[in-house]
């Protein structure tokens, strides 16, 4: 049971009864679980095949690697932090200013190793000091607008990529999976974002016999005539291959430009454990640490054969919220099968060929799910956002996320989006805690004063 892989079951196996959770502990019967790690496999694939496409990475062996980290990652936590690791998006603009300067993938892959070991550290550090260093950094005020910023940063995402490839398609997929997640009962509901997705393939496929080609943007944003269902890359996909290898390159310029980033996946990787928690009302303080150590392990052995960064993906944190099933063992049916993927070009080709208009209509949903977790830690926590102290800092963090506000610090650096907006709420948010008048500032919400005496796991009061 140290590892986390004694699961129990739940009930007789079957389909959960209403308001009924599944605990990382527990799994559904096997037939169940396998269902639900495809679901997580699909929800993770877009963006784990597309960070790699975007910095110059073998998307396959970034499939595979997921997997792999996965694993790792459920191990070292001891089964208790139920998350999937995908493909960082983070270091993509990393990528493109190593890219412009002239460097290479292996630097590039050699800098995120590097922050992968920082990040290691990080984590370490604060298992060994505890969970109150992250607390007295990133109280709910700021744990609450970083998981915001995370789910609602994605918005362009929808709205400048997929959404208008085919709005139409876009729309009634979302329809469709609004009335599976609420109206569907039993174990239907529980896949409704999957069922979604084979729903809005199939209406793609319609359309193109109906209307035929539609003209619009493709997966390249360039307004062209085009199949919704395009099959030739799976036709042109081998079955069986495997991914290319290449190891890192170290240089110091790369490094530093990739260095800051690590403080964004400190706050990055706390707000998931954070939402992780508030789903499955479990208290994860104390392995905070451990599982930021995990995310940093599991970047540097990615990184070492060629692969990009890792992280904890808010896509499957929201599969978890839909389907209110948090059993680890979905995780690992999940891990096998992305591994099985990354070794089988032809099935990567078919995800990859889903059509963007059918990831429109259920990203929408599910990425308004993350970003709507950050205000439900306000509301558990009894946030004041009438408090100037705590309004004022999370405003500008939060749309300076949502519209991957910019600042270019010099020509190859510079930070936007997730980093810049978490950067400043946290440092606007503390900067102005020590200048504000007494009576804003109250007191610290989650430095329980004998949790930090001594450590000790605590209730976090918050339901399922």
């Amino acid at each position: 049971m140290v590892l986390g892989l004694g699961w129990t079951l739940h009930g007789d196996g079957g389909t959960p009864g209403p308001g009924e959770v599944v605990r990382p502990g527990e799994r559904l019967s096997w037939g169940r679980t396998a269902g639900l790690g495809a679901q997580h496999v699909v929800s993770m694939f877009g963006a784990t095949f597309i960070a790699p496409v975007l910095m110059g990475l073998d998307p396959n062996l970034a499939v595979m690697l997921s997997g792999i980290a996965t694993i790792l990652f459920l191990l070292i936590t001891r089964g208790a932090v139920p998350s999937y690791l995908g493909s960082s998006l983070s270091f993509v603009g990393v990528a493109a200013s190593i890219a412009a300067a002239g460097g290479s993938v292996a630097e590039l892959t050699g800098a995120m190793l590097v922050v992968g070991a920082v990040l290691a550290l990080v984590g370490l550090a604060i298992h060994v000091l505890g969970a109150r260093v992250v607390h007295a950094a990133l109280p709910p005020v700021v744990t609450g607008g970083v998981v915001m910023i995370i789910g609602f940063n994605l918005a362009p995402v929808v709205a400048r990529s997929y959404w208008p490839q085919d709005q139409w398609i876009a729309l009634i997929t979302m329809g469709f999976t609004l009335v599976a997640m609420v109206v569907m009962r039993g174990f239907w509901s529980r896949i409704a974002v999957f069922l979604g997705l084979v729903f809005g393939y199939f209406a793609s496929w319609v359309a193109d016999r109906a209307f035929g080609r539609i003209h619009s943007a493709d997966g390249s944003g360039k307004v062209v005539e085009h199949w919704r269902v395009n099959f030739d890359g799976v036709s042109a996909a081998d079955w069986v291959g495997v991914p290319s290898l290449h190891g890192p390159d170290f240089k110091m310029s790369a490094i530093l430009l990739a260095l800051p980033v690590v403080v964004a996946l400190v706050a990055e990787n706390a707000g998931h454990v954070k939402a992780v928690a508030e789903m499955t009302g479990d208290d994860l303080d104390p392995l905070m640490g451990r599982a930021i150590a995990a995310d940093g392990v599991t970047t540097m052995l990615s990184t070492a054969v060629g692969g990009p960064a890792t992280t904890t993906y808010a896509e499957n944190i929201g599969v978890m919220a839909a389907t209110r099933v948090y059993s680890t063992a979905a995780y690992y049916a999940a891990a096998l099968f992305a591994i099985l993927c990354g070794l089988c070009p032809k099935f990567g080709a078919i995800v990859a060929a889903v059509p963007g208009g059918v990831l429109g209509g259920i990203t929408v949903i599910l990425y308004g799910m993350i970003g709507l977790l950050g205000a439900k830690i306000w509301a558990e926590n009894r946030v004041d956002l009438g408090n100037p102290l705590n309004l004022v800092p999370v405003a500008a963090g939060v749309i300076i996320g949502i519209g991957n506000v910019s600042v270019e610090f010099t020509d190859d650096f510079k930070l936007d989006g997730i980093p810049l907006g978490t950067l400043v709420v946290i440092i606007a948010y503390h900067g102005l805690r020590l200048l504000a008048p007494p009576h804003l500032k109250g007191a610290q919400p989650l430095l329980n004063a004998a949790a930090v005496a001594d450590d000790e796991p605590r209730s976090t009061g918050l339901g399922h």
